[in-house]
């Protein structure tokens, strides 16, 4: 007779079973290519409660008892203020899917509460600093964000269309004010949809955003409150249903940069401008190698 296995077993099961190629695979990927992990490592998984950072947290539990890399893991959750029915869910879900949540308090969103002028990067400046600080604390080296791909193409054209610049959400970076901690996204490559498709299958519910502004909002139905990145997912959105390929070219786009072709790009603080060595360049040669015919420009 076969043994029913627990509720945490059979979502855990259902990501390298039936959602393998779409999540679990995609997992795998993003952690090789970029080299996110690696022997002696210990890592603080940093939950918010919502569906990306509990996916997380069981992608990397399952990793660590398979892996030949030998690390070890701090499944951590900052309540910044959190409402009595959300801190419930999380605590909820934590157990029902067999995660060891260490919680620990501060009043982020008591502080930003009333801040009129960017609030929300202030509240993820904050949010960031105390995760760090929590993290080192406890004798981790990195921690583990549950930003997934459309996350990174939504920054990339965030930067653009509002900052004016191109850049993205790397996949791993260093920290400037906490020598020797390393932020890792292994969720990299693994897009929300499926996430979402995941979720469903297995019956889960998550919080979504539990800011106290966003609440406020909602009560209100103060429409006038959606938020940049809201905006920028609705247009790929549009985008996406005339052309299959638009989120893969939004990503592929950051790593097609050619520098004979931007205007100015920065470097280590030192900013360029292709005038520097305009004189220097075989332009003819260079139009051959990138196929560009006169009559296109």
């Amino acid at each position: 007779m076969a043994r029913e296995l627990e509720p945490y077993q059979l979502i855990e099961r259902s990501i390298i079973k039936r959602f393998r190629k779409d999540i679990w695979n995609k997992f795998v990927m993003g952690i090789k290519e970029y080299k996110m992990i690696n022997d002696g490592d210990r890592i603080a998984v940093c939950i918010s409660g919502g569906k990306d950072s509990m996916l997380l947290a069981k992608c990397l539990q399952h990793l660590q008892k398979y892996s030949p890399t030998d690390f070890s893991l701090e499944f951590i959750c900052m309540d910044p203020g959190y409402n009595e029915r959300n801190r419930q869910r999380i605590d909820y879900n934590a157990k029902l899917m067999n995660i060891p949540i260490r919680f620990f308090e501060t009043r982020i969103f008591g502080i930003v509460a009333n801040q009129k002028q960017n609030p929300c990067y202030l509240c993820a400046r904050m949010r960031r600093g105390h995760l760090y600080a929590f993290a080192r604390d406890l004798g981790c080296n990195k921690i583990a964000l549950g930003h997934h791909f459309d996350d990174v193409i939504e920054t990339i054209l965030m930067g653009m269309i509002y900052g004016g610049q191109v850049q993205t959400m790397m996949p791993k970076l260093h920290s400037r004010n906490f020598k020797g901690m390393e932020l890792i996204r292994p969720l990299y490559m693994v897009r929300e949809e499926h996430i979402r498709q995941w979720v469903n299958y297995n019956g889960l519910e998550f919080i979504a955003c539990a800011c106290r502004l966003t609440e406020r909002l909602a009560e209100t139905d103060d429409k006038g409150g959606i938020s940049k990145r809201q905006e920028i997912k609705e247009l790929i959105a549009k985008l996406a249903k005339g052309n299959d390929f638009v989120e893969t070219n939004i990503f592929k786009s950051v790593y097609n940069v050619n520098l004979r072709t931007v205007i100015e790009y920065e470097y280590k603080g030192k900013r360029y401008n292709f005038l520097d060595k305009y004189d220097e360049y075989d332009w003819e040669q260079d139009r051959i190698e990138q196929g560009i015919d006169e009559e296109e420009d």
